[in-house]
């Protein structure tokens, strides 16, 4: 797992950062207020600086975000009191240390962030426990194997500096994502080398 010691240091300049897409990144947040309501318990996974979690805010009832990075967490919440926003927890933590019920959540998302995580696979098993039955999971990935498979030479210099990146292909995540027990309901990358978004679907 990347360290919470890399983010925190560039938390600041990664608040201040301008989208690379930003209509990509508009249309993945209207793809996924088609599966917000109202009623809905939410988690999200690495949230960084928490502008997902405020932009889905209006149109859930509670939204509990998370990032490993204490400083991100301090931003977001910043972001959060500045708007006005009380639905949502912020929270610093990783995935491994949440003790939610199973069947808890109707929606998860985690962008990303997959790529940054040792046991990616086993954190897709974890989220497919704690939804509810016909739950969404919903990520942003970069299958990084595909587009940029130079990546595997220079991995284990980016993890001395504490940035752990995993290797792995479009193909992977799919099958680990079936694997766990989802049905895959809608996949779309905006360009080449871009990551894929995925809407999967606990059966």
């Amino acid at each position: 797992m990347a360290s919470s010691f890399f983010w925190n240091r560039i938390a600041n300049r990664y608040a201040r950062q301008p989208l690379g897409d930003e209509a990509a990144y508009q249309k993945k947040l209207q793809i996924t207020r088609d599966y917000l309501e109202l009623d809905m318990e939410v988690l999200e996974f690495g949230c960084g600086t928490g502008s997902t979690a405020l932009a889905h805010a209006p149109f859930v009832k509670h939204i509990l975000a998370t990032d490993f990075s204490a400083k991100m967490i301090e931003i977001a919440q910043g972001k959060a009191d500045a708007q006005n926003i009380e639905n949502i927890t912020f929270q610093r933590a990783n995935i491994d240390e949440l003790n939610l019920p199973d069947q808890s959540l109707d929606v998860v998302m985690g962008h990303s962030i997959l790529h940054l995580l040792d046991n990616w696979r086993d954190v897709i098993i974890k989220v497919h426990g704690k939804l509810k039955p016909g739950g969404t999971f919903i990520t942003s990935t970069a299958c990084i194997a595909d587009t940029m498979p130079y990546f595997r030479f220079i991995a284990p210099i980016m993890r001395l500096l504490g940035l752990t990146l995993q290797i792995f292909t479009t193909k992977e995540l799919e099958q680990s994502l079936t694997n766990a027990g989802f049905e895959i309901e809608h996949q779309w990358q905006p360009g080449e080398g871009a990551s894929l978004f995925v809407v999967a679907k606990k059966r």
